[in-house]
């Protein structure tokens, strides 16, 4: 499939599910996604390492290590949706992507189009969800 085939496509309920198309625009999705990541992960680095403590002011060097607190929490939650686009990219090659862990049935292609790395539907989501509200709540 070229670039031109999949950049105007849109997935469609009217077509088959998860047929190639489906899975080359979610696999291409994806790996932008992750090759965005990794370029704002690479600009904090560079940041990072550009930015030096040779502010004057206490306040000024505890609002930079503030805001550096924050990049890095940010980066490290991003690693965690590197992670989950890694494992979303590994469905795809099984076969598996696209259709809930829990129930086996297709994952919804609007859920997918939000959140390209689910792996429950939206109902075994809020069944996921309800539950680990009444075990906290214990």
């Amino acid at each position: 499939m070229s670039v031109s085939e999949t950049e105007d496509y849109k997935p469609s309920d009217k077509e088959e599910f998860m047929n190639e198309r489906q899975v080359e625009y979610f696999r291409r999705k994806l790996l932008a996604w992750k090759a965005d990541i990794l370029k704002e992960s690479q600009f904090t680095i560079d940041q990072l390492a550009e930015d030096s403590l040779h502010l004057p002011d206490a306040a000024d060097r505890a609002s930079s290590e503030t805001d550096k607190a924050l990049e890095l929490r940010t980066r490290d939650r991003q690693r965690k949706v590197i992670s989950k686009i890694d494992s979303a990219l590994r469905r795809i090659e099984t076969g598996e992507y696209g259709y809930c862990e829990d129930t086996g049935e297709p994952i919804s292609l609007k859920r997918l189009e939000a959140r390209p790395i689910a792996t429950l539907s939206l109902e075994a989501q809020e069944r996921h969800e309800r539950s680990e509200k009444v075990h906290r709540d214990d």
